[in-house]
């Protein structure tokens, strides 16, 4: 007989389990150190606007206005704006993983994650995250963002599951608070192999023969 509450969704973040944190602190170093700007100073303006430009409330141009090019720089905002591009980076065996459980168990895969509009979409396209996620509750999208719950109500709504039929995989132990609050089953990403775990758990394995390989992103 089948199980009424089987796993039919999976909620994932996208910054911390399928890819880097696009834009964090340390990228954000290391653009100082490039562009030669003043690390107390930028982190200060970044903290300022980074939120609105999140909630979509702020263009990316508009956001760099504010933060680096609020005086002139020996550099165009272009150069600026690429290097934040190519600071993204994928975590490939956690791509493949919920890659696999899709194919395999037919699971319905939704973002629930805090991103700009433009880096979420270079995210997007660079790494194909549309050939596997159904739905992208992006806080630029929705104009929320975590840690306010109406985030995952929304991802509720337009995922058309309900809680007891989903699991969360997020690296934030905050948010995954929330959703646990909110009676939604969750995963509080370390590493590949616990997260590979935890998943076995709520029977969603790829394959009970092979043990998983390990990965060293966390």
């Amino acid at each position: 007989m089948e199980d009424s509450n089987a796993v039919s969704c999976v909620f994932l973040d996208i910054g911390g389990v399928l890819l880097n944190d696009g834009w964090g602190h340390e990228s954000r170093h290391l653009a100082t150190q490039i562009f030669e700007l003043d690390l107390e100073d930028f982190e200060h303006r970044h903290s300022q606007a980074f939120d609105t430009h999140q909630l979509g409330n702020l263009s990316l141009k508009s956001y760099l206005d504010l933060v680096v090019f609020y005086k002139p720089r020996p550099f165009t905002q272009l150069q600026f704006q690429n290097f934040m591009f190519d600071q993204s980076t994928p975590f490939e065996p956690m791509i493949q993983l919920f890659q696999g459980l899709k194919r395999k168990f037919g699971l319905k895969i939704v973002v629930v994650s805090n991103e700009g509009r433009e880096l979420n979409a270079l995210r997007i396209q660079k790494f194909k995250l549309d050939s596997f996620v159904d739905a992208f509750i992006s806080s630029c999208y929705v104009h929320v963002s975590k840690p306010n719950k109406t985030i995952f109500d929304l991802a509720l709504d337009i995922s058309q599951v309900s809680a007891e039929k989903l699991v969360y995989v997020e690296n934030t132990s905050m948010y995954v608070g929330i959703a646990r609050d909110m009676g939604i089953k969750s995963i509080l990403h370390r590493s590949y192999q616990e997260t590979c775990v935890e998943l076995a758990q709520l029977g969603l394995r790829l394959d009970d023969g092979v043990a998983y390989p390990q990965q060293h992103h966390s």
